[in-house]
């Protein structure tokens, strides 16, 4: 019993405080995202990738999935860069098309195709 008192209240703490870290990087980036300018820049898209996870609710024991979409972008110095996007942009977007990127930090805002290609 003696046990269960001391580890009870410690997971507790532990996991109020992973939650506050997550939630402070999270607010952090999205600060350093706002703080950043607007650049748009010549790019190639490089790849494409997809991440599903999939988690249980806890009352109906259904598993319930979500996906993730990143497309890599290389520039004319060769520098690459890995956005997330919406799944909607994901699939008009293909390898190889060449553009122009906006993006601010790490959002992404769009592509432009060039259209002479």
């Amino acid at each position: 019993m003696m046990l269960f008192d001391i580890m009870y209240p410690l997971f507790f703490i532990v996991f109020i405080g992973v939650f506050i870290y997550i939630l402070a990087g999270n607010i952090s980036q999205w600060h350093k995202n706002n703080q950043s300018p607007i650049i748009d820049a010549d790019a190639k898209i490089v790849s494409k990738r997809q991440h599903r996870t999939t988690h249980h609710n806890g009352t109906d024991n259904i598993p319930h999935s979500s996906t993730s979409y990143y497309v890599t972008f290389e520039f004319k110095s060769k520098d690459r860069l890995e956005l997330c996007v919406k799944g909607s942009e994901y699939g008009l977007l293909a390898e190889g098309d060449r553009g122009t990127l906006k993006f601010q930090g790490t959002r992404y805002l769009g592509f432009e195709r060039n259209r002479n290609e």
